[in-house]
C-alpha cells in the first residue's frame, strides 16, 4: 500500500510525474514503477519524499500502513481514513475543492 500513499500524496499535492521525478532525482519511470508496485522505494528515496511533501517521513509510513491486518488498531484506522480522503481528493480533481 505504499505505492498507493505515495501516488495519492502526488496527486493531492497536484505534482505532475515529471516534476515530482526531478525533484525527487529519479526517472519518471522509475517513479511510475513506485507507484504502481513494481518496485519499492529505498530508506533514502522515502526521506526524499518527506523532504518534498515537507511531512514527516513518519506519516507517510503510517499513511500506507496495511490497515486490513489489524481493523482495531488506531493506528490502522487513522491510515484508512487519511488513504480515503487523498482518494476523494484525487476523485475531486482539484484540492481546493475538499
Amino acid at each position: 500500500m505504499l505505492n498507493k500513499a505515495l501516488r495519492l500524496l502526488r496527486v493531492f499535492n497536484d505534482y505532475k510525474s515529471n516534476f515530482l521525478a526531478e525533484r525527487l532525482e529519479i526517472s519518471t519511470s522509475y517513479l511510475s514503477e513506485i507507484e504502481s508496485g513494481k518496485k519499492v522505494p529505498s530508506l533514502e528515496l522515502l526521506q526524499k519524499y518527506a523532504k518534498v511533501f515537507e511531512i514527516p517521513l513518519s506519516t507517510i509510513l503510517l499513511m500506507s500502513e496495511g490497515f486490513e491486518k489489524e481493523p482495531d488498531n488506531f493506528k490502522a484506522q487513522l491510515s484508512k481514513v487519511l488513504m480515503k480522503f487523498l482518494e476523494k481528493v484525487e476523485e475531486q480533481g482539484d484540492p481546493e475543492k475538499v
